[in-house]
């Protein structure tokens, strides 16, 4: 393991919890939190919750909860060759999807709609709101108190309007570089790049298997194709899946290594003397490089045009759209339809969209048969 980088963020300098709390004697304050994280109730939910293809479209496709693990052990490795916190790029990478609706993309997108009129709807911002407010677990606090540097790597982005107001509760804090400009940790860019990774990876394998895509499509793909050909040379006569298995093994690695190259370059140029000096950096420090960069951007572009506007996802996007608007409507009308400690806020619909949010594919199905008679799916 390479030592730790002078930039890497330290658990014993962290800006702390909101809730100050006596240090644990056998763990570091990140290992606290990624511990917490794992046995939060919002992680256990992730296994139900859509990737691209819905829980029940097979047993196979990720789920939230295998492509936070994927994010989490590509992050861990980045981490260690440039010596970064590994236990901080965990917990982030386990946590960054907690806010994430049932059906994706798709659900996001409706209550966002739903709650315009109500301070709109980020997945980014509901996942902090799950690690500070949601999650009932502990006796003094409310939400998970997790570290400074966790909860600034959980949001990733953030609108200006929902950035003035978190800095206004917490000045100088987590939301701060979404107003003023800067970065986050190392461990943070990190996080990001390797969910990038992560779902470009794993769309291609679901994408094949699902046969909503094929292999020579991909093709297509400079990024895809130069890995298949390498793949072929060293194994003549592979084919099928063990084919495609090797071709995104060898295109996840030359995207691990180059990232570990481009970084090592940026940090030699930029120098940063501490954490705090990435954060005033004029641009991410952890990064591709501009040939890796372009070569990531035609594979999503790829996925985009080919896979998440597949004919068949379309088709089962409407029906989830369908779902979430329909339990928004029932449960701002009838509050009671939902559990007392949702029914009781007085901020009716800011608490449907949290109980909305929290649920799993399959509880969203139940609950919107339960409650209109009708089976979408």
């Amino acid at each position: 393991m390479a030592a730790r980088a002078a930039p890497a963020s330290d658990p014993a300098r962290s800006r702390g919890r909101r809730l100050p709390e006596p240090p644990a004697p056998t763990r570091s304050e990140f290992q606290r939190d990624r511990d917490r994280i794992i046995h939060s109730t919002a992680f256990r939910r992730l296994v139900y919750k859509t990737q691209v293809f819905l829980n029940h479209e097979g047993d196979l496709f990720r789920t939230r909860l295998t492509h936070s693990l994927e994010v989490a052990q590509l992050g861990r490795s980045i981490a260690r060759s440039l010596g970064l916190d590994e236990d901080l790029v965990e917990a982030i990478a386990l946590a960054h999807d907690l806010g994430h609706t049932p059906f994706g993309h798709a659900g996001q997108d409706v209550l966002d709609d739903c709650m315009h009129e109500h301070g709109g709807f980020e997945h980014n911002l509901q996942s902090l709101r799950v690690v500070d407010h949601l999650e009932q677990r502990y006796p003094d606090f409310d939400g998970l108190n997790l570290c400074f540097e966790t909860r600034e790597g959980i949001l990733k982005h953030c609108s200006r309007r929902h950035a003035v107001v978190i800095e206004a509760i917490e000045p100088g804090g987590i939301a701060t570089r979404f107003i003023h400009g800067g970065q986050p940790s190392l461990e943070a860019q990190l996080c990001n790049l390797a969910d990038e990774v992560a779902y470009n990876a794993h769309d291609v394998d679901d994408g094949v298997r699902s046969g909503l895509i094929e292999l020579e499509q991909l093709l297509e793909v400079d990024l895809v194709r130069e890995h298949w050909q390498s793949a072929r040379d060293a194994h003549p006569g592979l084919a099928g899946k063990r084919l495609l298995f090797e071709t995104i093994r060898r295109m996840l690695s030359a995207q691990v290594y180059d990232i570990i190259d481009a970084t090592s370059a940026a940090l030699a140029e930029a120098r940063p003397a501490d954490a705090d000096a990435v954060r005033h950096a004029a641009k991410p420090l952890l990064c591709f490089s501009p040939e890796m960069r372009a070569r990531s951007t035609a594979l999503k572009r790829f996925l985009f045009a080919n896979l998440y506007r597949h004919p068949q996802v379309q088709s089962t996007r409407a029906r989830a759209e369908q779902v979430l608007r329909d339990l928004f409507a029932a449960y701002t009308a009838d509050a009671a339809q939902m559990p007392a400690d949702f029914a009781d806020r007085p901020d009716r619909e800011r608490a449907c969209a949290d109980y909305i949010a929290g649920m799993t594919d399959r509880f969203a199905i139940r609950e919107h048969q339960r409650l209109t008679g009708r089976s979408l799916f």
